[in-house]
């Protein structure tokens, strides 16, 4: 998938873009079905909870699950980072967050240039964030805020 002149338009005045559907519904199965397998898997990567069992998040997924190794690589997530950014480019991060709503710790989510340069010497700032989102998004297990701009 590439983008269109008008998306690189609205990317550059908004600063984001959303694709409702990127994926079937048959797809985000099978990525449920793996995020449910890769949580029940005890190893460095998955962080739980202080107080419990639960997973908040699973780092690198993609190096250990065929199904986050293809959709990390996958050319509808690919092709438009690469048409923003204008050329190739690689993962810095992957992770599968699990923050249940109204459970479990603060969350402590930064997703920047500042705390890639101090937390993983990030070389510049030239970064992308993607979301898939798996479940439905609601206000109560999902407050995210997109500022345009």
């Amino acid at each position: 998938m590439h983008l269109s002149a008008e998306q690189l338009e609205q990317f550059a005045r908004d600063g984001y873009l959303f694709f409702p559907s990127q994926f079937s519904p048959v797809e985000v199965d099978v990525l449920r079905r793996h995020r449910d397998s890769v949580f029940e898997m005890h190893r460095p990567e998955i962080v739980r909870e202080k107080n419990s069992d639960a997973v908040r998040t699973a780092f690198a997924a993609h190096l250990y699950d065929d199904a986050f190794a293809a959709l990390g690589k996958h050319p509808r997530l690919v092709g438009p980072v690469q048409d923003t950014l204008g050329g190739d480019v690689y993962m810095h991060q992957f992770k599968i967050n699990a923050k249940a709503a109204f459970e479990g710790d603060q969350w402590q989510w930064h997703q920047d240039y500042g705390t890639w340069v101090n937390d993983d010497m990030m070389a510049e700032p030239r970064a992308m964030n993607i979301a898939v989102f798996i479940d439905d998004v609601t206000p109560f297990n999902a407050p995210l805020i997109f500022i345009p701009g």
